[in-house]
């Protein structure tokens, strides 16, 4: 039995499972699927994180949240390294956003962000590369002595 090109390419991607409903792989940080409630802690306040890891994670964050409990946050994941702008459409309640570059560190914030109830809202650009941002209520950065620097550690619950 001869088979074509095309039908071992699907055959072959069926057997992979193609990836699609794979947990995301990020080089140096094992996590479980999204979804989940993990621990982040910087050396002066620990939270419970809501991971955003696919796209449309990303894209939703903390939207129409009318309030995020004080130890309680957002943590988005990235592929890679790069300048993620965020912005505050449909946020509800205001937030300090912390970009973290690829080993943990804090590389960029900007507390106490105002949320926007606009058709346009201004988009907030990060002047250094990172991996991942941490979303949390607006004051507590502050309130942690949070600089830039500063390390980040996931703990799986």
């Amino acid at each position: 039995m001869r088979l074509s090109i095309p039908l071992l390419i699907s055959f072959s991607l069926i057997i992979t499972g193609c990836g699609f409903n794979a947990p995301p792989i990020v080089k140096g940080v094992k996590l479980p699927l999204p979804n989940g409630v993990k621990s982040v802690c910087f050396e002066n306040g620990c939270f419970e994180v809501e991971l955003a890891v696919a796209p449309t994670e990303r894209a939703l964050g903390l939207m129409y949240r009318e309030k995020l409990p004080k130890n309680r946050g957002m943590l988005f994941i990235f592929p890679a390294e790069g300048l993620y702008d965020f912005w505050m459409k449909n946020t509800l309640i205001p937030l300090d956003i912390i970009w973290l570059d690829k080993d943990k560190r804090v590389v960029y914030a900007n507390k106490n962000t105002a949320p926007c109830g606009q058709e346009l809202c201004p988009t907030i650009k990060p002047d250094r590369q990172a991996q991942f941002v941490l979303e949390i209520n607006a004051g507590l950065a502050d309130r942690m002595g949070l600089k830039i620097g500063d390390y980040l550690n996931f703990f799986q619950n």
